[in-house]
This record gives C-alpha cells, structure tokens and sequence, in this order.
C-alpha cells in the first residue's frame, strides 16, 4: 500500500511559478509509474502529466507542455511537478497518483493523494 502526499500548493499571480511535491511511503517508489491530474471546479479530472518509474519518459497534456515539467527523485521517493508561466486556467487542486504501468488514464492509477490547492490569480 502506497502512500501519496502533496505540498506545495498555493496562490501565485499569473506568470509565476509553483513547484508541487509528492513525497510516497509504504511502498517501492522506484518501481512504480508517477502521474499529476488535476480538478477544477465543476470540471472533471484531467491528465496533466506523467513519469514514468525510472524518469526516463514523460508525458504532457497539450495544455501545459513547455510550461509544466515532472520529474522524480528516486532516493527521496518524491516525484515533482514544477509549474512556470501559470494561468489561471491551471487553477484546480492538482493530486499525484502511482500506478504500475505508465499512462494517461486515471483510471489506471492504484494510489492517490489527497490533493493540493493551486490558485493562480489574475
């Protein structure tokens, strides 16, 4: 049983910049595939992006590509999200989730956090 959980969230103007973490536990890190969704209110969730267990493939949703990069740090079991230029379309409590196999859909995903809170004014 893998434990996921995020911080970093918060508000920043538009153009700003976050970094998201997701630090894991109970489990092999290294051996699973590493995503970010997220949820907007009254919107569905969505991919944002995803790793895969040993880094060395990514994965982009067209709408944050070259903004967002995801990356991980085995020996810390931590996987990362940093967001540059923001908008505030980005605003959504973004979650972190593991899973075994490498992909887009959530619903493949095994474990999740609880989520953080990003609020990119404008």
């Amino acid at each position: 049983q893998v434990q996921l959980v995020e911080s970093g969230g918060g508000l920043v103007q538009a153009g700003g910049s976050l970094r998201l973490s997701c630090a894991a536990s109970g489990g092999a890190f290294s051996s699973y595939a590493m995503g970010w969704f997220r949820q907007a209110p009254g919107k569905e969730r969505e991919f944002v992006a995803a790793i895969s267990w040993r880094g060395r493939s990514t994965d982009y949703a067209d709408s944050v590509r070259g903004r967002f990069i995801i990356f991980r740090d085995n020996a810390k079991n931590t996987v990362y999200l940093q967001m540059n230029s923001l908008k505030p379309e980005d605003t959504a409590v973004y979650y972190c989730a593991a899973d075994r196999q490498y992909g887009r859909d959530s619903q493949d995903y095994d474990y999740w956090g609880q989520g953080t809170q990003v609020t990119v004014s404008s």
